[in-house]
C-alpha cells in the first residue's frame, strides 16, 4: 500500500505529461487538388502520409515480384441510389480523394460528412511494360465497404459485397491496347441507415452514445495490380503445428486438383532450405519440418515458405504452434504447445481520428502493438473488425496472440411504426452474416498468431430465441479451422457454446468465479466449469483530457464506464483491478482477460493512449509488475498441478 501511495503522490505531481502538439496545415500537391481536410483531431503521423500512402506489399501471406500499387489521389463523386447504371465514363469527377482512407476521414481529403452511401471513384492507370506478355493482370482490394462495382474501359469487370473482405478481379480482358486505363468504383455502404443490419461493428450515421463512432464508407484498404500467369494460385490455407507437422492446400485459380508444385521452408535471413516437399493442388498435403523452433509470444519464430507452382512463384511464411485446451489441475485452460499460456490483452478497436478505420501507415499502425508489447500484454482482442494483413502480420513477428472477432450486426433495429430500437434479428440478416463469418476464417486462418475467434458480441444481431445460431456456427467454424478455439458468445447471451465462458464486467472482473452478475439487461450465470473461464472486457477506466488531445471540445461528451479525476488515481484504481485480477486466478479458475481499451475513440478516453496517441496513461513500471503478476500467479496454478500430478502418480 505504501509504495502505491508513493507512486500515487509522484502521478499527483505529473498529471500533465509533456507532449508535442501537431498543428494541422492544409497540404496541396503541386500535381493534384488533393488536401487534408480539417478534422477534430490529428496524430503525429497525419502530415508525413503523402499523396502515396501504404506503398508496402499488402499482402504477406502471398507475395508475387510484378505487382504495381494504385494507392493515391484519385477522383471523387457524391451520388444517389441507383446511379452504377450510369458510370461517369470518360469524366474527371469533382473532387480529389486519398485512397485508402474512408470517405468520412479527414486523411482521405474530407470529402465525407458522415452519409457517403453511393459513390463514385476514379482513377487510371496502365500496366508496366516490364511485366511478361501472356500473363494475367489482377486488380486486387484490400477491403471496400460495403458493396462495390466494378468498371475498367467503359465495361463491368466484377462486384463483392461485405465491407472487411479482400477480393480479386481479373481485368486482362477488359485492358486497352493503347496501354491507359480508366478504372472506377461505386461503392454502396448504408451502415444502419433505415432498418438495414449488416455486418458493421461500431460504425454508425446517428446512433447516440459513446461506444458508436464515425462510419467508414468505400475503400479502406489498399488497391493494387499483380502479374500471373495464366494458372496461378487463388489461395493458400496452411498450418503448422508444435510437431513440425504442416498442413498445406494451394488453390488453383482454375480449381485444378493434380496440379505439382514444390515447396522449400526457409529460416528467416537465410536461402538454405530447412525442408522441401512436393504437393498436389486443390487437395490438403501433409509434409514435416524436423525440429522446428517454435511460436510463443516470448519467441515469435517465424519460417518463409517458397512455392513453386507451374510458372507461378510465391513467397509466404508460417509459425509453428499448436492452440488447443485441456484439463490443467481439474481446470480448463487454454493451451499453446501443449503448456497453459494465460492471454492476457487489450481490447483492440483500430480506430484513428486522422484515418478513422485506416491508420494513417504501417508506422503507425505498429506503434499501438510495441506500446502494448512494452509493458508485457501478450494478446490483443481485435473488436469487431477485420484489420489490414499487414496487422497480422505485426502480431505475428511481434509475439501478440490475437483473439478475432466477426464484425456484429447493428444490435438494435426501428421499431415497427417508430419509438426506440430493439433488441432483434432481421431473418435476412442471418444468411449474410453467416457467410461473412466464413469469408473471415477463410481469409485469416493462417497467421500464426490469431488463436481464437468470437462469433457473437453482447447479442448483438444473435437470435433473441431458440434454435440458437452460436450452435450451428460454432460447428461451421470449427469445420473450416479446427487448430483454434472459439467464443461463441462474449459476454451475454451466452447459452453454453463453444470453449469459453467469456464474463464482461464493468468496472470489475468476474473472471471464472463461482457468482453471478447482473449485466446486459440479465444474469449472466457463475463459471460452467466445462469450459474456459475468461474475461472477456473489463476495466474501462477513463480520464478527461485537453481538449487538443481529445476528439470532442466538450467536456461532457468525454465519458468512460468510470472515470478518475488524474492520470495517477486512473493508475491506481487499474492496480486494484489488476489485482481483483490476479486474486481471481489464484482462486478460482481465471484464464485470461481483455482490458478495455488500447486507445481512447472518438468519446471513450478509457485507452492506455490517448486518441492522437500523444499521452501514454500507464504507469508504465507498475503496468509491468501487474502484468507479470498475472502470469506468474498462472503459472503457480500450472504448477501446483503438476506437483499433485507427481504425487498422486508416486502413490499409485
Amino acid at each position: 500500500m505504501r509504495l502505491y501511495l508513493g507512486i500515487l503522490a509522484s502521478w499527483l505531481a505529473l498529471t500533465r505529461i509533456a507532449t508535442s502538439v501537431h498543428t494541422l496545415k492544409h497540404r496541396q500537391s503541386n500535381e493534384t487538388d488533393y488536401q487534408i481536410a480539417d478534422g477534430p483531431l490529428m496524430t503525429k503521423w497525419t502530415e508525413t502520409v503523402g499523396t502515396n500512402p501504404w506503398p508496402e506489399y499488402p499482402r504477406p501471406r502471398l507475395q508475387r515480384p510484378n505487382w504495381k500499387n494504385l494507392n493515391g489521389v484519385w477522383r471523387y463523386r457524391n451520388t444517389v441510389k441507383g446511379s452504377d447504371a450510369s458510370p461517369p465514363f470518360g469524366e474527371r469527377l469533382e473532387e480529389a480523394v486519398l485512397v485508402p482512407f474512408c470517405l468520412e476521414s479527414a486523411l482521405s481529403a474530407g470529402v465525407g460528412g458522415t452519409r457517403r452511401i453511393w459513390s463514385w471513384y476514379q482513377t487510371s492507370f496502365d500496366v508496366p511494360s516490364s511485366w511478361p506478355i501472356g500473363n494475367k493482370v489482377l486488380l486486387n482490394f484490400g477491403a471496400v465497404d460495403y458493396e462495390a462495382t466494378i468498371f475498367v474501359n467503359g465495361q463491368k469487370a466484377g462486384s463483392h459485397v461485405g465491407g472487411y473482405f479482400e477480393f480479386s478481379i481479373d481485368v486482362t480482358d477488359y485492358l486497352s491496347a493503347s496501354g491507359t486505363n480508366e478504372l472506377l468504383v461505386y461503392t454502396y455502404d448504408p451502415t444502419d441507415m433505415d432498418d438495414i443490419q449488416i455486418p458493421i461493428g461500431k460504425q454508425t450515421l446517428s446512433r447516440g452514445g459513446m461506444i458508436w463512432y464515425t462510419p467508414c464508407s468505400g475503400i479502406w484498404q489498399t488497391v493494387w495490380l499483380e502479374s500471373t500467369p495464366p494458372e496461378y494460385i487463388s489461395k493458400l490455407d496452411l498450418t503448422a503445428d508444435m510437431d513440425g507437422k504442416v498442413v498445406m492446400t494451394v488453390h488453383s485459380s482454375t480449381d485444378s486438383t493434380d496440379i505439382p508444385y514444390g515447396i522449400t521452408v526457409h529460416e528467416l535471413g537465410s536461402t538454405d532450405a530447412k525442408a522441401t516437399a512436393n504437393g498436389t493442388s486443390g487437395i490438403p498435403f501433409t509434409f514435416n519440418v524436423p525440429s522446428p523452433e517454435l511460436w510463443t509470444p516470448d519467441s515469435p519464430t517465424l519460417y518463409n515458405i517458397t512455392i513453386k507452382y507451374g510458372s507461378d512463384t510465391i513467397q509466404s511464411y508460417t509459425g509453428f504452434r499448436t492452440v488447443s485446451r485441456g484439463l490443467v489441475g481439474n481446470i480448463q485452460r487454454p493451451l499453446l504447445n501443449g503448456k497453459f499460456v494465460f492471454p492476457f490483452g487489450t481490447l483492440d478497436q483500430g480506430y484513428w481520428p486522422d484515418g478513422i478505420y485506416t491508420p494513417p501507415s504501417v508506422e503507425a499502425m505498429r506503434y499501438d502493438l510495441e506500446v502494448l508489447k512494452s509493458v508485457g500484454y501478450n494478446m490483443v482482442r481485435k473488436h469487431i473488425k477485420v484489420e489490414p494483413a499487414l496487422f497480422y502480420r505485426a502480431c505475428d513477428e511481434m509475439g501478440l496472440l490475437v483473439i478475432q472477432d466477426m464484425p456484429s450486426l447493428r444490435p438494435d433495429l426501428p421499431v415497427p411504426g417508430g419509438g426506440c430500437g430493439i433488441i432483434r434479428l432481421d431473418p435476412k440478416a442471418q444468411f449474410e452474416f453467416d457467410r461473412q463469418l466464413m469469408l473471415m476464417v477463410e481469409q485469416l486462418k493462417s497467421y500464426p498468431s490469431i488463436f481464437t475467434w468470437t462469433i457473437y458480441n453482447e447479442e448483438w444481431g444473435q437470435a433473441t430465441s431458440p434454435p440458437w445460431p452460436e450452435y450451428r456456427l460454432t460447428e461451421m467454424v470449427r469445420r473450416s479451422d479446427p487448430t483454434r478455439l472459439i467464443i461463441a458468445v462474449s459476454g451475454w447471451t451466452d447459452h453454453g457454446a463453444g470453449d469459453y465462458d467469456d464474463n464482461h464486467h464493468y468496472s470489475t472482473p468476474q473472471c471464472g468465479t463461482p457468482f453471478w452478475s447482473r449485466q446486459g439487461g440479465g444474469y449472466d450465470s457463475a463459471y460452467d466449469t466445462s469450459r474456459i473461464g475468461i474475461q472477456g472486457e473489463f476495466g474501462g477506466l477513463g480520464t478527461r483530457v485537453e481538449f487538443e488531445h481529445s476528439w470532442f471540445k466538450d467536456w461532457d461528451e468525454q465519458t468512460a464506464y468510470e472515470l478518475a479525476n488524474s492520470t495517477a488515481v486512473w493508475n491506481y484504481r487499474a492496480h486494484d483491478l489488476l489485482v481483483q485480477l490476479r486474486d481471481q486466478v489464484e482462486l478460482f479458475a481465471c484464464s485470461g482477460g481483455v482490458w478495455t481499451q488500447t486507445t481512447d475513440v472518438q468519446g471513450e478516453v478509457n485507452g492506455m493512449m490517448t486518441y492522437d496517441r500523444e499521452i501514454v496513461r500507464m504507469d508504465v513500471q507498475m503496468w509491468k509488475e501487474d502484468i507479470r503478476a498475472l502470469y506468474d500467479a498462472a503459472a503457480r496454478r500450472t504448477n501446483e498441478s503438476l506437483a499433485t500430478v507427481c504425487t498422486e502418480s508416486e502413490g499409485v
